[in-house]
C-alpha cells in the first residue's frame, strides 16, 4: 500500500522537477471531483521543471501537456488519487481560485499571479483529488509584495505598455513579439515580467521562457 503522506508525494513530484504547491479539504466544493476530501495543487517554480520535461520532451503540438498528463497520472494512479489538469475544457477548472486557497499568492499588477518566494516565475500544471484526508503543512498567509514596491518596475518595462490602465492588451503584446524589437521578449520571457524583483532566483532559462512565449503566439495567428 502506499504511503499517502505529503512528503510521499514531494518524493514523487521531484524527479521531474514538479512540486507540492500547497492544498485545501475542499467540503462540498462543486468544481472538485464527487467525493473529494483533499485537494493537493502540483506545480513548477524556476527550471527544475524544463530540465526534466526537456530531456523526455514528447512529439506534437502541446508537448508540455502531453508530458504533464504523462507523469500526474502515473502519480494519481499510484497514490489512489484523480488528476486534474488546468488545460482539460471548456469547463476548466478554477484553478487560480484554488491557488488562492492553497498558498499565499496574490494578483500582480501584471494579472499573472504573484507569490512571495517564487515571484512570477511558477505555474499550476494539475491538481490531485484524494477520498482521504491527506495532512499537509499549513499555509501562513501572506500579504502581497508588490503592496512593497513603490518603483513597479514591472507596469513600465513594456515597450508597447501593454500592461496599462489594470488590463493586459493581447494584441499588442503579439503584434511586438513579431517585430524584431519583440525579439529579447520571445528569446528571454516577457520584459515586464523580468522587471520583477520578487523571485529573481528562479527566473525561466533562456530555452524555457522562449518555448512558452512561442507557444503563446502559436495560439495567437496573425
Amino acid at each position: 500500500m502506499t504511503d499517502t503522506t505529503a512528503e510521499a508525494i514531494r518524493g514523487a513530484l521531484e524527479p521531474h522537477g514538479l512540486i507540492l504547491r500547497g492544498g485545501f479539504y475542499p467540503l462540498q466544493d462543486a468544481a472538485v471531483p464527487p467525493g473529494t476530501a483533499t485537494l493537493l495543487l502540483i506545480g513548477n517554480a524556476g527550471p527544475s521543471m524544463w530540465r526534466a520535461f526537456k530531456a523526455a520532451r514528447p512529439v506534437g503540438r502541446d508537448p508540455l501537456n502531453h508530458w504533464t498528463r504523462q507523469i500526474l497520472s502515473g502519480i494519481a494512479e499510484s497514490f489512489s488519487a484523480t488528476a486534474i489538469y488546468p488545460f482539460d475544457g471548456p469547463p476548466y477548472a478554477p484553478f487560480f481560485s484554488w491557488a488562492k486557497r492553497a498558498e499565499p499568492v496574490h494578483a500582480s499588477p501584471l494579472g499573472m499571479m504573484i507569490h512571495p518566494k517564487y515571484g512570477l516565475w511558477h505555474a499550476w500544471r494539475g491538481a490531485l483529488a484524494f477520498t482521504e484526508r491527506v495532512d499537509f503543512p499549513v499555509t501562513v498567509p501572506v500579504p502581497t509584495p508588490c503592496d512593497a514596491c513603490a518603483a513597479k518596475l514591472c507596469l513600465t518595462a513594456c515597450p508597447v505598455d501593454a500592461f496599462r490602465d489594470g488590463a493586459y492588451d493581447v494584441p499588442a503584446c503579439a503584434s511586438h513579439l513579431r517585430t524584431a524589437d519583440g525579439a529579447d521578449c520571445v528569446a528571454e520571457g516577457c520584459r515586464a515580467r523580468r522587471a520583477c524583483p520578487v523571485g529573481a532566483a528562479f527566473v525561466y532559462e533562456p530555452a524555457q521562457a522562449e518555448f512558452h512565449m512561442t507557444a503563446f503566439l502559436r495560439d495567437r495567428p496573425e
